[in-house]
């Protein structure tokens, strides 16, 4: 009888430490899988942005966050956001204080994720000091550039724009004239920075990938033993 009672209270005690676990496992996801902070929530061509600190803290009935003043006017859903949870696995839902979603995101790029609203159109958020680092690089590359060879020998001129295109997120250039054929015949129409590569882009989707090296000049990558650089003009 006693041992009974023993196991019992054991059994009991492994129960009750599951429960605790899984509850700490629940509040770990849900503040590690986006993570406290500040963050940037904005249409997919940023054209339209809000700043969001997403809280540890409890409230009912999900976790607290603030909004920055003026995300009403940029994003007018936003007024009816109470609280943000982890739904699932995978999903951040921004809710209301009913617990009904307003906006349900998941992680499309490392540390990029995407949500749509119906109607609406589709909506990202982002850390916010990589997304102003990426507003920031994106603005420093606007102007003329040069395609050069390895031997300084240049092939094409280019432009490369702060004009979005149908594509969100993307940017026209435009090439110059008397471009060498295999620049001409690749005729890329868009260009943006993505991971810290930048990327030129043709009309068919084909893509080629710059990355910035020590002398703050673009080499296409993978690199080769007669390189494409791109060279501020």
């Amino acid at each position: 009888m006693r041992e009974s009672r023993f196991l019992a209270g054991v059994v009991a005690g492994l129960v009750l430490c599951a429960g605790v676990a899984r509850a700490q496992d629940a509040k770990s996801l849900t503040t590690n899988l986006v993570g406290v902070g500040q963050w940037e929530l904005s249409t997919a061509g940023r054209d339209k942005t809000c700043v969001v600190t997403m809280k540890g803290d409890q409230v009912s009935p999900g976790m607290k966050l603030n909004f920055e003043k003026g995300c009403a006017e940029a994003l007018p859903f936003t007024k009816d956001i109470a609280s943000w949870t982890v739904k699932g696995l995978d999903i951040v839902r921004f809710q209301d204080a009913k617990g009904e979603p307003v906006l349900d995101v998941t992680e499309v790029e490392s540390g990029i994720y995407e949500g749509v609203r119906s109607g609406e159109g589709v909506f990202l958020l982002q850390n916010l000091a990589d997304a102003r680092a990426l507003a920031k690089s994106t603005d420093q590359m606007i102007g003329d550039w040069a395609m050069v060879r390895g031997n300084g020998n240049s092939i094409c001129g280019l432009t490369l724009t702060n004009t979005e295109t149908s594509t969100p997120d993307n940017f026209q250039v435009f090439l110059k004239p008397k471009c060498d054929p295999l620049v001409a015949n690749f005729a890329p129409t868009m260009w943006r920075i993505e991971r810290g590569e930048m990327l030129l882009i043709s009309n068919s989707g084909d893509t080629w990938r710059f990355a910035a090296d020590d002398n703050a000049q673009w080499r296409r990558i993978p690199d080769s033993a007669d390189p494409f650089i791109m060279v501020r003009q």
